[in-house]
């Protein structure tokens, strides 16, 4: 009978990876029949239930998305309802019997599918295997373990964000307890402090929350939102099971400081022949990116081993993909790859595709001694992105909302990292633009090298210097770009040199004060110079997967 209510109780299988390893670790409980495999040398299969399972699960799955669907329709209905005059006591108690009865008949099926797992080897041999992982927690059960795709959220924890040593100012940055990651917006003095200005106030206050967990949310991180996630599930397990089986991929469960459990996946590459395998790329996925199908595949193919990892809300990690709850998930996934994977600081690279430059930018500035920073068709802050596509009359509710609860402020982020960055722009980009599609001056890419160039060096970029940056990335062809170049006539040994000399005589923290003793041709030559070793054209729209061959790492001194 316990048997019996595990299966009711259990997790939903999805696939079976075949293993790999011919020396297998003995398995706990019975053997099943073979797997029958999808094709001829597969190395997985999927996992098949029996008809009594298969008809209750289809009949659950289709109840989980008639709720999502009501549950995202709701203010609707109601106010349907209200007009409609079905909210009155007398039609509200019948409908609560038959919602009831509706439950019972759902625990039914749930009760009928879990005698069909109960009938079937395969799901009786896993679920012995998930309860010998979580009761005893070795290495050799959790291996066992991973030979399964299944429900994420049954998964044991693997790393938890306060494990011994983890919370030290070792070499993997600053000591956090999980509180105060991000810095909170200044308090404005004086009048605005009055006890009547804030009753003022509390109406957009209000309004400004609604909005930002209802639409604004959904809205900015799309993948967030069960229907498409549901829709994608197909993609995401073949995605899973080529990163497990063909790259021999290491899933596992963090817990941040928040109590979200962030779903990552990890491709281990080190070796001796193996240099970039030594180098670890933590790849942060974009508003409707998932690791198993997303950015990680362009490092993946370069060679480098690789660490993905889903949004809080995304696939297998909990959670809502607020801002404080993005900083706690990143802190917990460099945690984990400095104290449980075993790389430093110094061999680690940040690589974000568009949304996912806000995380990135986060940890550079949390952990400076990373190696390296690439961002590629991101953004330097989220404002004037959601005033594009929301009505103009919006503009002051939108732009509250943002500030007070959906800040992205890359730019300001990434001014605070001192070590070496890579901006890649897409040069037919039709979602950071704002103004027509595909118009590259109005790229936000743009305005976030201009602010790391404005602080990094100030005194070159002034007017000279930040005309001629303008008129560079203003270039509409690799021809424009090169006749920019020239006509400044840029000696790229030249600037080196004056780089090298200044770093030579007062370090290397940033800001720095070169350029003063400089004539206005040496500012712009010296402005273009920079411009060109911190930012990299890809003649491609917002979506397109990087090629490998166009990862690179960013240029220093």
């Amino acid at each position: 009978m316990a048997k019996l209510l595990s299966c009711v109780l259990g997790p939903r299988l999805y696939r079976v990876y075949r293993e790999r390893d011919p020396a297998r670790a003995p398995q706990t409980g019975p053997e099943p029949p073979p797997l029958p495999t999808a094709r001829a040398g597969s190395w997985e299969s999927y996992y098949q239930p029996r008809a009594l399972e298969k008809h209750a699960d289809s009949i659950l799955a289709l109840a989980s998305v008639l709720w999502s669907i009501s549950y995202y329709s709701s203010p609707l209905a109601f106010f349907y309802l209200y007009r409609k005059g079905y909210l009155s006591m007398s039609k509200v108690v019948p409908f609560s019997h038959y919602a009831g009865t509706l439950l019972l008949l759902l625990a039914g099926v749930a009760c009928l599918r879990g005698i069909g797992r109960w009938t079937n080897p395969h799901y009786i041999q896993f679920i012995t295997v998930l309860e010998d992982a979580h009761r005893s927690g070795t290495p050799e059960s959790k291996k066992r373990l991973s030979s399964y795709n299944f429900d994420f959220k049954s998964w044991p924890v693997d790393f938890h964000w306060q494990e011994p040593g983890t919370r030290k100012d070792a070499q993997g940055g600053p000591s956090r307890q999980g509180v105060a990651l991000l810095r909170p917006e200044p308090l404005h003095r004086g009048a605005a402090d009055g006890v009547l200005d804030r009753i003022k106030k509390l109406p957009c206050q209000v309004a400004s929350y609604l909005v930002a967990h209802s639409l604004g949310r959904r809205m900015l991180y799309p993948g967030s939102v069960y229907l498409l996630q549901k829709a994608l599930m197909p993609v995401l397990l073949q995605g899973q099971a080529h990163l497990v089986e063909e790259c021999k991929g290491q899933r596992a469960k963090l817990v941040a400081c928040d109590g979200n459990e962030i779903d990552t996946m990890f491709v281990d590459r080190r070796g001796p022949l193996e240099a970039r395998g030594q180098k670890l790329v933590i790849c942060c996925e974009g508003n409707a990116g998932f690791y198993e199908v997303g950015c990680i595949c362009t490092p993946l193919e370069a060679g480098y081993s690789v660490l993905g990892w889903n949004h809080p809300g995304f696939a297998g990690s909990t959670g809502v993909p607020f801002p404080q709850n993005e900083a706690n998930a990143m802190d917990v996934v460099m945690q984990y790859a400095i104290h449980r994977l075993g790389f430093q600081p110094k061999d680690i690279i940040l690589y974000a595709w568009s949304i996912g430059g806000f995380t990135a930018t986060w940890a550079s500035m949390s952990y400076p001694e990373l190696s390296a920073l690439v961002l590629d068709a991101s953004f330097d802050d989220l404002v004037p992105l959601a005033l594009k596509v929301m009505p103009n009359s919006w503009r002051g509710l939108v732009t509250r909302t943002v500030r007070q609860h959906l800040n992205l402020n890359n730019a300001e982020q990434l001014c605070r990292y001192q070590g070496p960055v890579l901006l890649i722009r897409r040069t037919k980009d039709e979602i950071i633009t704002t103004t027509v599609p595909d118009d590259i001056a109005s790229n936000r890419g743009n305005n976030l090298l201009l602010k790391l160039l404005q602080h990094r060096y100030p005194r070159v970029m002034v007017e000279d210097g930040l005309r001629a940056v303008h008129q560079w990335l203003d270039a509409g062809s690799v021809l424009e770009e090169a006749s920019v170049y020239s006509q400044a006539e840029v000696d790229e040994e030249w600037c080196q040199s004056v780089l090298r000399s200044y770093q030579t005589e007062h370090g290397a923290d940033f800001p720095w004060s070169v350029g003063d003793d400089l004539n206005s041709d040496g500012r712009r030559q010296l402005a273009l110079f920079l411009a060109r070793k911190h930012l990299h054209n890809f003649e491609a729209t917002h979506c397109t997967p990087l090629p490998s061959h166009e990862f690179q790492l960013p240029w220093h001194l």
